[in-house]
């Protein structure tokens, strides 16, 4: 039936694309979510009336964030080919795309962490001050158990843009599904290798929201 309905696809090739795609969203989600945690706090932190604050870290950590923001993924990719060749070894293939996965991630995600953290109650905040606990305290006992049920809605959202991602690396040459249906699909005019791309990178980001809805519900006490 399938080679009847889909005469051009090739399933050995689609299994290993499919394994691309999630390799590379699964290491690219774990590294921006860490840091953009990072980043989020330090944006956070350093802000005016803050607990670190510090009008020149504030303003160029948020002018980094700001500039990887704002450049198009796919020119993002473009302009790191030499940063990527030099720590990864080649411009080819899935650990290719991760250096600009991560780099065009992580201040996205950095951006949401510092607004969940702007909506920790600053009561809260100032509750653990006075019964002296410490910087680190506050960060891991107060900030980020208090955001976590929205830090976890954004590293959702931030997954489900990480599989377009790929699918845009994977038109110059990263693997995955965006690289079958391009090479396979629109290249050689195969529409259903293209059809059969599409609804796997839409089974995927339909699991990575169900996944998330799911462990937002379980930890929101509110």
């Amino acid at each position: 039936m399938f080679e009847t309905l889909l005469p051009n696809v090739k399933w050995d090739k689609v299994i290993d694309a499919t394994y691309e795609t999630v390799y590379m969203t699964a290491v690219s989600v774990f590294a921006t979510f860490f840091l953009g945690i990072i980043l989020g706090l330090l944006l956070f932190l350093t802000s005016k009336g803050n607990m670190w604050e510090n009008r020149f870290i504030h303003s160029f950590v948020a002018a980094v964030v700001n500039v990887f923001r704002s450049i198009p993924f796919i020119i993002l990719i473009i302009l790191l080919l030499p940063f990527t060749k030099a720590i990864v070894g080649t411009i080819l293939g899935a650990n290719a795309a991760l250096p600009a996965l991560i780099i065009g991630a992580a201040p996205f995600y950095g951006r949401m962490v510092e607004i969940a953290l702007r909506e920790v109650d600053k009561g809260v905040i100032e509750a653990a001050k006075s019964m002296g606990a410490t910087m680190s305290t506050i960060i891991f006992k107060v900030l980020l158990p208090e955001s976590m049920p929205a830090l976890v809605s954004g590293i959702t959202v931030t997954a489900i843009a990480l599989v377009s991602y790929t699918a845009m690396a994977g038109a110059i040459g990263a693997g995955g599904l965006g690289n079958l249906a391009y090479l396979e699909g629109f290249q050689r005019n195969h529409s259903d290798v293209t059809f059969v791309a599409t609804v796997l990178i839409l089974i995927i980001v339909f699991i990575i929201q169900l996944i998330g809805d799911m462990i937002t519900r379980a930890i929101d006490k509110r």
